[in-house]
């Protein structure tokens, strides 16, 4: 029999429809207002915090509609945006510099609907408001560090060829390496050259001192800059995501700058620490022969350096790097089996080497595991920029047992700390710190105002095709306004399931795009059951017709504009890619709507019937 679905094939059109209206349904439920806190370094958020904020909150007669306990961080839901700044207030001053209090947007989605899965939509910078940051890498720090592992390879190589030299050192016009004769100077300058082409060797002896000096090649030094902020970019971008902060935009601007916005986060103070905080650590040798009164008092040895431990106690390191932050490829927080925290590293091919060799040849010495972080001092350089401030301190003392390779374990911190050691290296550490040049921080209001222009324009853009369909197609017109409704049902319901998808502003204009690209699907289809019923063809054979001859049409069309917009998914950034995700969707989801729904709908009123005269 024509135009006849089976049952499965229905229940299957209202079983996809009804899965899109679930998970749409969390977009209407709103946000509420909140404040978050979270720990800083060496705190921890209990259960007793929790408790300490609430009251707080009632004494003020701040009205709370709940708090929440969660991934160590306490979410406290306010009844409106005055109070919310208030209690942001209140609560920072109560719990001081150990806790970081923001403010944020929590979606209001009920928590049955939550605990199956539903939540709205993310929406971008432009829609929801949020934090943009220009940051500018110290490319000079970059190049040091370079230097630094130069120092050490002419060093080791020098030696395993037997060349005798007096010293090497870093200076203003490169790496100076000195020698005790001439002789040595020619067969050093002759070995170096050919084991590193991406330097350049100049003699620069005096009459006193053969000096041969050793500086990176124009390439070599745009190479080593082009990485520094590469590996910048992917360690802001990994650490962001881990830090929970939904779909950051960073890209790059010019040849030092970098771009982050943050969509969601209001407290600039907040998003600074996420992105500023610069943690790595280095494992240094212990100076057994250093005198630590010596050291004290400023007479350090020339190859080891003074340091603290965090509870004050003055310990001397080697200068020279066993190994460093760079290296490490994962990072976890654990216990040992006394039941104290601990941070399991696991290492690369290359780090793990070098500590396989360096443990090999100090078993029964002490090794220290130096932290250091980079952080916004609040101070300003002559130019403007933010001064970073720099802290290192030995979280740690332990003598090798045995050789180790790939993986070991730093222990002496505590459970919070272990914690954001672990976030912080498994996250990458920045080859260079960064500074904050430029920051703009979007409200609220700007992104509703965004929203509700939107929404304008897609609604009136719906309302004239909804007229002009129920105008000139009647009956038929009302079923695919039907499927049009469906459509933008499906359209937000697939954006609210897919962990990645943003919607931005040139999103909504993707979604308005589609409402078009929907209906014209359906006036295909149309046209040719009317060609059909024109050439004199019964009814149940003009709409079998109009849909099958219409099919290939609507595919090739849809499918050409979804290739279109894969690529400028592809190759674009921030908004272009807002765009290309809802306009993929969107055809997908009218393909289904302008084939498939209004086919079960046609067939379920007139299929398999004796009609004489269609309503089209």
């Amino acid at each position: 029999m024509l135009n006849k679905y089976p049952m499965w094939k229905n229940l299957m059109v209202i079983f996809i429809i009804v899965i899109g209206a679930f998970y749409a349904s969390p977009n209407l439920s709103g946000e509420d207002h909140a404040v978050q806190v979270a720990a800083n370094r060496g705190a921890k958020v209990t259960v007793s915090v929790q408790a300490r904020i609430n009251e707080l909150l009632a004494e003020k007669g701040i009205g709370v509609i709940r708090s929440e306990l969660a991934n160590e961080q306490v979410l406290v839901r306010i009844k409106n945006p005055e109070q919310q700044l208030q209690a942001k207030e209140v609560i920072a001053e109560a719990l001081g510099e150990q806790f970081t209090v923001a403010l944020n947007l929590a979606p209001a989605t009920p928590e049955w609907l939550a605990a199956l899965g539903g939540a709205p939509m993310k929406l971008g910078l432009d829609l929801r408001g949020g934090v943009h940051f220009l940051m500018e890498v110290d490319m000079g720090e970059a190049v040091r560090k370079m230097e630094d592992s130069k120092v050490s390879e002419f060093r080791s190589q020098l030696r395993l060829e037997k060349i005798r030299y007096s010293g090497v050192r870093i200076t203003p016009r490169g790496i100076e390496i000195k020698f005790r004769n001439s002789d040595a100077l020619e067969q050093a300058e002759r070995f170096l050259k050919r084991k590193d082409p991406d330097m350049v060797f100049t003699d620069v002896s005096t009459d006193t001192q053969p000096l041969l000096l050793a500086k990176m090649n124009e390439v070599y030094l745009k190479k080593v800059k082009e990485d520094a902020l590469a590996q910048n970019m992917t360690t802001i971008r990994s650490r962001v995501n881990q830090l929970g902060v939904a779909e950051p935009v960073v890209q790059r601007q010019g040849a030092e700058r970098i771009i982050v916005e943050l969509p969601g986060v209001q407290d600039t103070a907040r998003a600074k620490e996420i992105l500023g905080a610069t943690a790595s650590i280095e494992l240094h040798m212990v100076d057994q022969n250093a005198d630590i009164e010596n050291a004290l008092k400023g007479r350090v040895p020339a190859t080891s350096i003074l340091h603290k431990r965090r509870n004050g106690q003055p310990v001397v390191l080697k200068k020279k790097i066993i190994l460093t932050g760079n290296h490490i490829t994962d990072a976890q927080p654990s216990f040992d089996q006394n039941g104290r925290p601990e941070v399991s590293i696991t290492l690369d091919s290359k780090g793990g080497n070098k500590f396989s060799a360096a443990t090999k040849v100090n078993i029964g010495k002490p090794m220290a595991t130096l932290f250091i972080e980079y952080k916004d001092s609040d101070k300003r350089n002559p130019d403007g920029t933010v001064k970073m401030k720099k802290t290192e301190e030995v979280i740690s003392v332990a003598t090798i047992q045995q050789q180790l390779g790939h993986r070991f374990v730093i222990n002496g911190l505590n459970q919070p700390e272990a914690q954001e050691l672990a976030l912080l290296l498994r996250a990458g550490a920045l080859i260079a710190p960064v500074t904050i040049v430029e920051e703009r921080t979007i409200g609220p209001s700007l992104g509703a105002e965004n929203i509700e222009n939107g929404l304008q324009a897609m609604i009136w853009g719906m309302a004239i095709v909804l007229v002009f369909m129920l105008i000139y197609y009647r009956a038929f017109g009302v079923i695919a306004n039907l499927a049009l409704s469906f459509n933008l049902i499906m359209v937000v319901g697939v954006m609210s399931m897919i962990p990645g998808a943003v919607l931005t502003l040139p999103g909504i204009a993707g979604m308005v795009l589609t409402v078009g690209m929907a209906v014209d699907g359906n006036v295909l289809i149309y046209e040719r059951i009317r060609e059909e019923l024109r050439a004199g063809r019964s009814v149940q054979q003009a709409i079998h017709e109009g849909y099958g001859n219409a099919f290939s049409t609507i595919a090739d069309a849809n499918i050409t504009t979804f290739l279109t917009a894969l690529i400028l998914f592809s190759v674009g950034t921030g908004a272009i890619k807002g765009f290309a995700v809802t306009l993929m969707i969107g055809i997908a989801t009218s393909m289904f709507t302008a084939i498939v729904g209004t086919r079960a709908i046609v067939n379920a009123i007139w299929g398999g019937k004796r009609v004489k005269k269609l309503s089209i």
